[in-house]
């Protein structure tokens, strides 16, 4: 048998068998360094895969260490310990957004112990429902998105447009996105919230919604009272390849005061490659006042 097939079959070996023993599979723990360096030939210590044992999955929650924390549990994703979930389950409420993303992304993947009745994910449901505390709500939200449960839609669905609270409803936006489906049009709906952070967070969601219908209702955010939502419109309506809205871009690209906007607009127009731009975006590329916006016009005009 050739020596990099045996040494193979040997780091599968030693992971597994770890795995099965809940211990520490790194270089320095269960393979010695003698060991390691017949499985693992010249790799460097410090880049040789390991298990997480469930004593450190348990530990690293109370640690405060974001970057140990995604390190602990990415190499415990197969790790089976109920106990450890207790530990972790406090973090999808944690201040830092990567620590509970990490978090709920371990939490999906355990064959027992969360989405059972009373278990964690009924709980992080009726957190949203309920909780007292909006920002407990938008980490909830947040959390059924990474969940990837169907559940989370129908909640993330009401929070989105029955929530009191701007912060949750977008998070709750951004949960359906995330879950790839619009609840039953409740983004839709919430292109008419009246805080621009949930319109943005509609905005940042509808291009992931399998067969998304709400296209005209972006194309009438152009004319929002506020330039960020306007250029979140334009730019979906660019990913969208929305032909049908180029009158309402084209009248972007040639008078919206923000530069930023009409640098998007004419971008739009040059995907759209309807000719029916070329006038405008010729008289963009000639005088208007921001000098990007007029080298986005003159790339625009090529891709007609």
């Amino acid at each position: 048998m050739r020596p990099k097939i045996l040494a193979t079959m040997l780091g599968a070996f030693v992971a597994c068998a770890a795995l099965m023993s809940g211990r520490d599979a790194r270089s320095d723990a269960s393979p010695g360094p003698a060991n390691a360096a017949t499985v693992y030939g010249n790799i460097p210590p410090d880049q040789i895969e390991f298990l997480s044992s469930p004593e450190r999955i348990k530990s690293i929650a109370s640690s405060g260490s974001p970057a140990a924390i995604w390190e602990t549990l990415e190499h415990g994703e197969k790790v089976e310990c109920l106990e450890c979930i207790s530990s972790i389950a406090p973090l999808l409420y944690d201040r830092n957004a990567e620590t509970r993303e990490i978090a709920a992304w371990w939490l999906r993947r355990r064959i027992f112990g969360v989405f059972g009745p009373g278990e964690v994910y009924e709980q992080t449901l009726k957190t949203l429902q309920g909780d007292a505390d909006p920002k407990r709500r938008a980490y909830a939200a947040e959390a059924l998105g990474e969940f990837l449960a169907k559940p989370g839609i129908a909640a993330c669905g009401a929070a989105l447009t029955g929530d009191s609270d701007p912060t949750v409803r977008a998070a709750a936006a951004g949960a359906l996105g995330r879950l790839h489906d619009d609840a039953g049009g409740a983004l839709g709906k919430a292109l008419g919230d009246a805080d621009a952070r949930v319109k943005i967070a509609v905005l940042g969601a509808a291009p992931r919604i399998n067969g998304w219908t709400g296209t005209p209702a972006v194309a009438k955010l152009t004319t929002d009272a506020d330039a960020l939502v306007r250029r979140r419109a334009v730019q979906v309506l660019d990913t969208l390849q929305a032909k049908e809205s180029v009158a309402s871009v084209v009248l972007l690209a040639k008078s919206d005061p923000d530069p930023e906007v009409r640098l998007s607009a004419c971008h739009a127009l040059g995907t759209f490659h309807d000719a029916v731009a070329r006038p405008v975006l010729e008289e963009i590329a000639a005088s208007d006042s921001s000098t990007f916006v007029r080298d986005q016009a003159r790339i625009a005009l090529r891709r007609l």
